[in-house]
């Protein structure tokens, strides 16, 4: 089971002409997996995740969700979604913020809204507005929120974009426990190459404009993980590695890069 990408290309029209966004995407994503996807700022890597949970049609290509289309796995609630802000409604609380899927779709319990808040630990904040939280309890109430229908499938567009140095970091160490609790599939944008090694199982490297994907590399690491791998040399050396393909990659090489001498 996986979520294919098959020669995906997405265009746009902008008033300064055509932009290409994605030039022939083409990966196999596994279930069970945290895959990111890493790359420079403008890469297409959110292009690529909205195509993934059938928000937006590629301009030529084909997603495949476990053998379904994106938007059949969508409206199934197979995918769940995490925006980059939490976009929370400032008038519900907390319970209300992350039951709202359940109101809506008419599936779901208050019951799992309570056990969520509880997971993502939001206890004795159930009651509270989104202006009385802190960005990373606010992201934590998204997080809730889009597990509220139980998908399989997780997908993030960097969620902890917006926070802190330190709060990012806490954060990541909530985001892996909790995603480990819940045994799913996900799916995350980032550009950051601590966050990405941490967090993945498996990291796409994107290029500059056109997105293409440029490396596909396995993390060694065993889970449950702590901010004790970022002292393993094997994460220096991946992160080298990482920063090499991301400011040298073949379409946008001005300089060679230095050997990789470790």
């Amino acid at each position: 089971m996986s979520i294919l990408v098959e020669g995906v290309d997405k265009k746009f029209t902008a008033r300064s002409g055509v932009v290409e966004a994605l030039q022939n995407v083409s990966a196999e994503i596994m279930m069970g997996q945290f895959t990111v996807l890493l790359g420079p700022s403008g890469c297409g890597k959110t292009t690529l995740l909205r195509i993934i949970a059938g928000l937006d049609d590629p301009s030529s290509g084909a997603v495949d969700v476990d053998g379904k289309t994106p938007e059949y796995a969508r409206h199934s609630k197979q995918l769940g979604v995490v925006f980059q802000r939490p976009a929370l409604l400032s008038w519900r609380t907390v319970r209300q913020n992350v039951a709202l899927p359940q109101e809506l779709s008419q599936a779901g319990d208050s019951v799992r809204a309570d056990d969520l808040i509880n997971l993502v630990g939001l206890n004795g904040f159930e009651n509270s507005l989104p202006n009385q939280l802190s960005g990373g309890m606010q992201s934590r109430v998204a997080i809730a929120r889009a597990l509220m229908l139980e998908p399989s499938i997780l997908l993030m567009d960097e969620p902890l974009g917006a926070l802190d140095q330190i709060t990012r970091e806490r954060m990541q160490i909530e985001l892996a426990r909790i995603v480990e609790n819940q045994a799913m599939t996900v799916v995350m944008v980032t550009h950051s190459i601590p966050e990405a090694l941490f967090l993945a199982d498996r990291i796409f490297v994107m290029s500059a404009r056109p997105g293409r994907i440029i490396e596909d590399i396995a993390v060694p690491f065993e889970r449950p993980r702590s901010l004790i791998v970022e002292d393993d040399s094997r994460f220096f050396k991946h992160a080298k590695k990482l920063r090499q393909l991301l400011i040298f990659d073949s379409g946008h090489r001005a300089v060679e890069p230095p050997p990789d001498t470790t």
